[in-house]
């Protein structure tokens, strides 16, 4: 019986794994509970890597207060919670010392979890598919190790070379040369609150070491040929979510997609479902002498965005859809 592999991956400033592992499940077993077909077989495969930078941002906020005028500053909270966790984790990631302890850890949880040898991988059973559902800085860091020309530099030293050869022989299309023929073919991305789209800035100036478009370019293109249609990429994107962006007219510009060229097929979903996240959207509460006022004034980062950030996870819509497409594909 073939299965379909849910990979999920998380973004930035997540350091408790049991919490994560335990939201992850919750999203899977909410698609799950979406898909009508009981025959179809479904498996999680859950990464987690956000413990690597810990020790490093720990100690730049310790380096933060005891500077002499840190209380001065404002939105300390916002700061210390939201803006250095963010900032922190996507700085770390470009080194690549940080970047090689994250490859080594996912590549382990990856093979581990499909429960593919990598001898399996090269001939995987009949109908298996992968469904990527990535969230937040978490894109980044799988799109890099899967398509990334700076993981052929000179530099990476031959034992992650091998780990990320590994990891991309998993994926149909994504290995170098013969290799291409390797592994499970992906049937669906769902990319959530994704900055994808501001990474791509470091490729627009003609950078090389990160520029993900080419080989990206490729693997849809192989896919193609396998699957015969082009692959569903959904993006759910919550409007107070400032990390979150909109691809259906970014992706194409950054594979440089001919107009009739159909590898891809984006689509761009609000995610928030509830009046009361709507109504928020356009009146912020604040108080005077004690009572509460709305006022209309849209509601800012700086008092939603953290939690718009991390909604994707328990929104009922998203997981819905999520299975939608795996049951439709």
């Amino acid at each position: 019986m073939s299965t379909d592999y849910i990979v999920f991956i998380h973004g930035v400033n997540v350091r408790n794994e049991a919490a994560y592992n335990k939201q992850a499940n919750a999203m899977f077993q909410n698609i799950k509970a979406s898909i009508n077909d009981s025959s179809q077989t479904l498996k999680p495969v859950i990464l987690y890597w956000g413990n690597v930078g810990q020790d490093s941002t720990n100690t730049l906020l310790k380096g933060l207060e005891l500077s002499p005028q840190w209380e001065e500053f404002w939105f300390k909270d916002l700061r210390t919670t939201q803006f250095l966790p963010f900032v922190g984790d996507a700085a770390l990631y470009l080194s690549r010392t940080v970047s090689k302890a994250i490859v080594e850890q996912l590549t382990e949880q990856a093979i581990k979890q499909i429960g593919l040898s990598l001898e399996q991988l090269k001939n995987p059973p009949e109908g298996d598919r992968l469904h990527l559902v990535t969230h937040s800085w978490g894109t980044v860091v799988l799109f890099d190790i899967l398509f990334s020309s700076r993981w052929e530099e000179d530099a990476v030293t031959p034992q992650i070379r091998q780990l990320i050869e590994n990891m991309r022989r998993g994926f149909f299309g994504v290995g170098t040369d013969s290799e291409k023929e390797f592994g499970i073919p992906l049937a669906s991305i769902h990319t959530m609150g994704s900055p994808i789209a501001l990474f791509n800035l470091i490729n627009i100036q003609g950078g090389n070491s990160f520029n993900l478009t080419p080989k990206l370019k490729e693997f849809l293109e192989k896919l193609q040929e396998k699957l015969k249609k082009p692959l569903p990429w959904k993006n759910y994107a919550h409007p107070g979510d400032p990390i979150a962006y909109p691809l259906k007219g970014v992706v194409p510009l950054f594979l440089d997609l001919a107009k009739d060229q159909n590898i891809v097929s984006v689509e761009d979903v609000m995610s928030p479902s509830s009046w009361i996240g709507r109504l928020f959207g356009k009146y912020s509460p604040f108080k005077v002498l004690g009572k509460s006022f709305l006022t209309f004034v849209p509601i800012l980062p700086i008092i939603n965005g953290g939690k718009a950030h991390g909604s994707y996870w328990a929104e009922r819509k998203v997981a819905q859809m999520i299975g939608n497409v795996i049951q439709s594909t």
